[in-house]
């Protein structure tokens, strides 16, 4: 309590008025807000789910946000108490509830990842986001992004050809088309340079496959002779076998 000297008709009078601290609705509601987005960040790292939208270049987005979030949470919980009413307001309250939602979809729903549905929508790979020379290419062991990339220059392109014979071991997921035939299909990975909304594709065509034995999406080793055919990549499979998905099923450009 706290109080003022009112003058009156010329007597001073004392007026007492409550400071007394109580939650404020509004900030109470901010913190909730930042401690769904804390929440979502540490389920994501915990989980390992930050594999499914991020490339390892931007991967430490997720900690960070985590740490930064939780202590903004502990913030605001701490000066959320006012010396005068801050009610909740139905514009407020929907504000709140907008930005939780998407932390209750993405922690709701199953971890998936782009399949082969999206592949054929996506644009190939580009140069200008690739680390990879052409020496890169003709030389070490040659992995899908070497073969993206070779694919982005001319230099890089004639580089991959002159590696045509060797074998290889490549791990995708499985994608048809209208033109793919019944003993081939398309060994494809997406790869990324920050996140899924920038995703490309990066493929292969594999031959010489049991028709049948495999369906759309899943996830196989190939293991073959390259032969690079202009801006098309073949490998002749010498054996095919299932594997899990990655744990990190995108490529880092």
């Amino acid at each position: 309590m706290s109080e003022t000297v009112v003058e009156h008709g010329g007597i001073g009078v004392r007026a007492a008025h409550s400071t007394r601290q109580r939650w404020s609705a509004v900030r109470v509601a901010g913190a909730v807000v930042l401690g769904a987005w804390a929440a979502a960040f540490w389920f994501l790292l915990v989980t390992g789910r930050d594999a499914l939208y991020l490339s390892t270049r931007t991967e430490w987005v997720v900690p960070v946000a985590a740490v930064l979030l939780s202590a903004a949470t502990l913030g605001r919980l701490a000066s959320a108490r006012s010396s005068h009413p801050e009610p909740l307001g139905r514009r407020e309250l929907g504000v709140v509830v907008a930005m939780i939602v998407p932390v209750l979809v993405l922690t709701a729903l199953p971890a998936t990842t782009l399949g082969s549905y999206s592949a054929g929508t996506r644009a190939p790979v580009s140069g200008s986001r690739f680390s990879a020379t052409p020496s890169d290419v003709a030389t070490g062991e040659l992995s899908l992004v070497d073969v993206a990339a070779a694919q982005t220059t001319p230099e890089a392109e004639r580089a991959l050809a002159g590696r045509a014979g060797e074998t290889v071991t490549f791990v995708g997921f499985v994608a048809r088309y209208g033109s793919t035939l019944a003993d081939e299909f398309m060994l494809t990975r997406y790869v990324v340079s920050c996140c899924v909304a920038d995703a490309t594709v990066a493929s292969v065509r594999v031959v010489n496959v049991t028709p049948g034995r495999f369906d759309e999406n899943n996830w196989v080793e190939v293991t073959g002779t390259i032969y690079p055919i202009g801006r098309e990549v073949i490998v002749d499979a010498t054996s095919v076998g299932a594997v899990p998905r990655p744990d990190r099923p995108y490529l880092s450009a």
